[in-house]
């Protein structure tokens, strides 16, 4: 088997809260007025997602606002756990999906990379090894013992990317934090990319930018509210996402949503269910 990564039937559902009661008086004020009740709201971010990565290969995710890409992220990096199907990852697993995750923001640059280093399971000996080539790629060497609470959003980029890719993961996840950093260091992040590729880690991206996918994918995936509508060549599926845009664009005809498949359904609050994530580690 040479997969790194397989999705079976992923769904996510998130409970919405409408006139939520937080005080005593709202509450038994509800109790007499309907209108004052609060009502529940169940929405699938996610639905019946199924695909599986290669090992070494580069799969990028694209859709537009609110589609469930960086919901679908988090479940893969353990994060959230799916409502309901099954993540089977083999090997580690390094996110780099939002500014300053794993960051202290009262501790140093310095300090920091230690702490992210340790909850991936490296020791302080492991640490000490590549510590000076994390501070070289971020070019942060002046600013190692500044609070990162002190940094700007792109030296928290500049960190948090070299942590990442120097940690020699199984599959790295890069969600469009790369966006935030200027022209020069994203040029260096890409090309490191690329090393982190031809030792067959396997990467998922999700971007905006439709260069960067051509550039960088074997394989592209598109979420169209919540589902996946195509993968395959990322020339192809690129073609298929400006024919939703343009669909979804203003005075535009709306495709319907799949039948059976609501985007949100009335429903009591739930917790998640059946499934859950699986870690086959060699």
């Amino acid at each position: 088997m040479d997969w790194a990564l397989e999705l079976s039937g992923v769904s996510k559902a998130f409970v919405r809260r409408h006139n939520a009661g937080r005080h005593l008086k709202v509450r038994i004020l509800g109790l007499i007025h309907p209108g004052q009740r609060e009502r529940r709201e169940l929405f699938w971010a996610l639905r019946d997602v199924d695909f599986t990565v290669r090992r070494g290969e580069c799969l990028g995710l694209i859709g537009s606002n609110g589609s469930g890409k960086s919901t679908l992220l988090r479940i893969i990096a353990g994060i959230f756990a799916p409502t309901a199907g099954r993540v089977a990852v083999r090997g580690r697993v390094t996110p780099l999906i939002e500014l300053g995750v794993g960051f202290h923001p009262e501790l140093s640059g310095r300090e920091n990379v230690y702490l992210n280093t340790s909850l991936y399971g490296l020791s302080r000996r492991e640490t000490n090894d590549i510590y000076d080539s994390i501070v070289s790629f971020s070019e942060l060497a002046e600013f190692m013992d500044l609070p990162v609470k002190n940094y700007s959003s792109g030296m928290y980029v500049r960190l948090g990317f070299s942590v990442a890719a120097h940690l020699e993961p199984d599959v790295l996840i890069v969600d469009e934090v790369l966006a935030v950093g200027d022209e020069r260091f994203r040029q260096k992040c890409l090309d490191r990319m690329g090393e982190v590729r031809r030792r067959e880690t396997t990467v998922v991206l999700v971007s905006h930018d439709m260069r960067m996918i051509e550039r960088l994918c074997d394989r592209a995936c598109l979420l169209v509210r919540g589902e996946l509508d195509i993968e395959g060549e990322p020339g192809k599926v690129i073609a298929r996402y400006r024919d939703v845009l343009a669909q979804e664009a203003p005075g535009a005809h709306r495709r319907p949503a799949p039948p059976g498949v609501p985007s949100a359904i009335h429903a009591p609050v739930a917790g998640d269910g059946p499934g859950g994530r699986h870690s086959d580690r060699p």
